[in-house]
């Protein structure tokens, strides 16, 4: 016995049908191949039996009282874990018009009674073989996609990696910052799931959205690389000169961002990161830098960083201020609403503000 024919044996074949002398015919023909015949009298009886057990092959009479074997095929074809067990009608009905109906209703072949046991046997092989070809290839595409997915996490984990140790450059030069770019990181995604709530938002905060403006955020400043340090980290009050060449770091983090996505494979953080680089200092009403963009021409994932960046500035002392408390921090924030910040964004901050890290 060669291993196709010896894997085809002890199948599960279901026989449904009123009458008893088809029921043994079949149940003989169906042993006498090695399987297992699963008998119903009924169609209600057949979804009971199909429910309980798994055959790979339902031959079925269409003319039976109550439920007709075009009503059983069709719930069968409508139920994600029956759909694909292959139907087989049995019948004394020949025409063009019944076989029709049988197709539509799901049905793969037909039988005509009486039986002939040779094309009872063959029928019933073939389409065993070509069930256990298609639950090979879904449990081949199963294994597939599940190699695919860990890959992608891998991927997913090594961009951010990547990133999270970019964004570390830039924290690193001032020692005054304490967790600023981990309160950005957890803040913003916090923020993005709030909004997500509200129907202004709902359409353009995806899951994507919020699992990318945490690692995007941490790259808020990256521009500040290229700042000189007796700029950077002056203690106090910068002069004109000085603001000018401080308000640079936007569209330089922008660059090297962008120069990063030109020249590396593929990482789906570093659009919304660029974005989020570049625009962080615009303000609603269109007087922020470094393009003056107002209102909602200002990408949301920046006008999400841009309030938990003030937020997480005014909370923390830096070399050029101390820290505020949270009470004055958010009278701040609201008496720059619809300034400064989204109005709309900044209502909800005010809601879930207590479920945001602090220094």
């Amino acid at each position: 016995m060669d291993v196709e024919m010896k894997n085809q044996k002890n199948a599960q074949i279901l026989v449904v049908d009123d009458l008893k002398m088809n029921i043994l015919f079949l149940e003989k023909i169906i042993r006498k191949m090695g399987h297992e015949p699963l008998l119903a009298a009924n169609g209600k009886e057949a979804l009971q039996i199909v429910r309980s057990s798994s055959p790979q092959v339902i031959l079925m009479d269409i003319a039976m009282p109550e439920m007709s074997g075009y009503e059983v095929c069709e719930i069968l074809k409508k139920n994600k874990k029956t759909r694909d067990i292959p139907v087989i009608f049995i019948s004394a009905m020949d025409s063009s018009e019944s076989k029709i109906r049988g197709f539509k209703a799901g049905a793969v072949d037909f039988i005509v009674k009486p039986f002939e046991p040779l094309e009872v046997t063959m029928r019933i092989e073939n389409h065993l073989k070509m069930y256990k070809l298609q639950e090979e290839m879904k449990a081949y595409n199963y294994k597939l996609n599940c190699l695919v997915n860990e890959q992608m996490k891998r991927i997913e984990a090594e961009q951010k990696n990547i990133l999270y140790a970019l964004a570390k450059v830039t924290e690193g030069r001032d020692n005054s910052i304490t967790n600023h770019l981990e309160n950005i990181r957890y803040n913003s995604r916090i923020l993005a799931q709030s909004l997500q709530f509200s129907p202004l938002f709902e359409k353009e905060i995806t899951a994507g959205f919020i699992e990318k403006i945490g690692v995007a955020a941490m790259l808020h400043d990256i521009g500040k690389v290229q700042i000189p340090d007796e700029v950077l980290l002056k203690p106090g009050q910068l002069n004109r000169e000085e603001r000018k060449v401080i308000k640079q770091h936007a569209e330089i983090g922008a660059h090297i961002l962008e120069e990063i996505h030109e020249n590396a494979e593929k990482n789906d953080f570093l659009p919304m990161a660029i974005n989020i680089a570049k625009y962080h200092h615009e303000k609603w009403d269109g007087t922020g830098y470094p393009e003056g963009l107002k209102g909602k021409d200002i990408p949301l994932c920046a006008r999400i960083v841009s309030l938990i960046d003030i937020f997480d500035t005014l909370t923390g002392e830096r070399c050029y201020k101390i820290a505020y408390t949270i009470e004055e921090s958010l009278k701040i924030i609201e008496e720059c609403k619809g300034i400064y910040f989204d109005p709309h964004i900044v209502d909800i901050f005010m809601k879930v503000h207590k479920q945001l890290r602090h220094n």
